[in-house]
């Protein structure tokens, strides 16, 4: 479930849930019953296996521009059948991965980003993907540095959720609108504008880019989320920013991240909201081609909902984090999908400064300042926007 502050649970953490046309594994078809028909990802190695695929599809619902996947609807046993394709690499149910986020302001000064954005560092030249719900196309913080925007899911503001989430009440002007509230949050604490109101984000004047992989529920399948990330890197573009995450990974995500990382996209995303425990860190951001980001609270203690494990890279402000939301509102929430734009605003004025993709993640790293926390827990320690960019914190005049 998304957070807000309307009494919701502060714990309302969502785990991956199997696709709506039949439930299975996210690794194999085995929960399905032979009669069912499947949503997969099919994963070839040459036109026959992509052929193959097809072939066997009632509904294709997605052929990849850059990716050699193919996601398809067919009957179960078609998709088993399928599995033993010599030019097939593999075959797995097409699951979701959800927004990450609980209830719940004072982040950007911790890390020191008003340092930067004294010294006139504001990100400008910069691209920052925010694949996440949609972004508010008509929010007074965000407007100004909107770039693109593109949709692999629907913007739907009317029904229900499950898992008791809530959909934004609004109005979907463009398909990559926010119908949920939790990509515009994200957006404004990567680059909310400085306009003298609302909220100054890490990267004010890089460009944002609105990369709708999760719907109104926050909700998005493997598939939406692969795709994106493809759209983004063959765009070119310099940060994905992933606030979102599961419990399980995929096939299909692996190898979207894997081509992005190739194509030199600085990829960062939310450990995850499955704290307190021990190498618990969901995916995407268990991946290495991921710089994983763990939470902490105004104290510099650990958020008591952060995910922690040795894939955690770094860690930034994600309790009580107060950003834009949709209908041109703010609100304050918190969660590891909350210190994620925090890292990607500020890689963002790195790239600005013609950083890019493994150079970011190195000097994100050795520029961390030490907390006191385990390894796991924060990685190399505490996000610091000045020292990344060569400055003290003093350097604020």
């Amino acid at each position: 479930m998304l957070g807000n502050d309307n009494g919701m649970s502060r714990r309302n953490v969502l785990k991956a849930a199997g696709a709506s046309i039949a439930t299975a594994s996210a690794s194999g078809l085995a929960a399905a019953k032979s009669g069912d028909v499947v949503e997969v990802n099919v994963g070839f190695s040459s036109e026959r296996g992509r052929k193959a695929a097809v072939s066997k599809a009632s509904d294709v619902v997605r052929e990849f521009d850059s990716l050699d996947i193919v996601t398809a609807q067919m009957p179960k046993q078609a998709a088993t059948a399928l599995e033993n394709n010599p030019n097939v690499r593999y075959v797995e149910q097409n699951g979701e991965m959800h927004a990450l986020a609980e209830t719940l302001p004072w982040g950007q000064n911790r890390v020191d980003s008003d340092v930067l954005h004294a010294n006139g560092e504001l990100g400008a030249g910069a691209d920052v993907a925010i694949l996440d719900t949609g972004i508010d196309s008509d929010h007074p913080d965000l407007t100004d540095k909107l770039g693109k925007g593109k949709a692999f899911t629907t913007c739907d503001t009317k029904g229900g959720c499950r898992f008791g989430a809530q959909k934004a009440d609004n109005t979907c002007y463009e398909s990559w609108d926010d119908d949920n509230n939790h990509g515009t949050h994200c957006a404004g604490i990567a680059a909310g504008d400085d306009n003298s109101q609302g909220v100054i984000g890490a990267a004010p004047d890089v460009t944002l880019h609105a990369v709708k992989v999760l719907d109104g529920c926050g909700s998005g399948s493997f598939s939406d989320i692969a795709a994106g990330i493809e759209y983004t890197a063959d765009q070119g573009w310099d940060v994905a920013s992933m606030s979102l995450g599961g419990s399980s990974g995929s096939s299909a995500l692996k190898d979207a991240v894997q081509y992005a990382s190739d194509k030199g996209v600085f990829l960062v995303a939310a450990a995850g909201n499955d704290g307190p425990c021990t190498d618990c860190v969901g995916y995407p951001a268990a991946y290495s081609e991921v710089m994983a980001v763990s939470s902490t609270a105004s104290d510099d203690t650990l958020s008591d909902f952060s995910s922690t494990g040795p894939e955690v890279e770094i860690a930034a402000p994600g309790t009580d984090i107060y950003s834009s939301v949709a209908n041109g509102g703010y609100d304050t929430y918190s969660g590891t999908s909350m210190a994620t734009p925090h890292v990607a605003g500020v890689a963002g004025q790195l790239a600005s400064n013609g950083t890019t993709g493994s150079s970011i993640r190195t000097q994100l790293k050795d520029t961390a300042e030490s907390i006191g926390l385990g390894s796991n827990e924060s990685g190399s320690g505490l996000l610091d926007a000045a020292a990344a960019l060569g400055y003290d914190s003093s350097d604020d005049t």
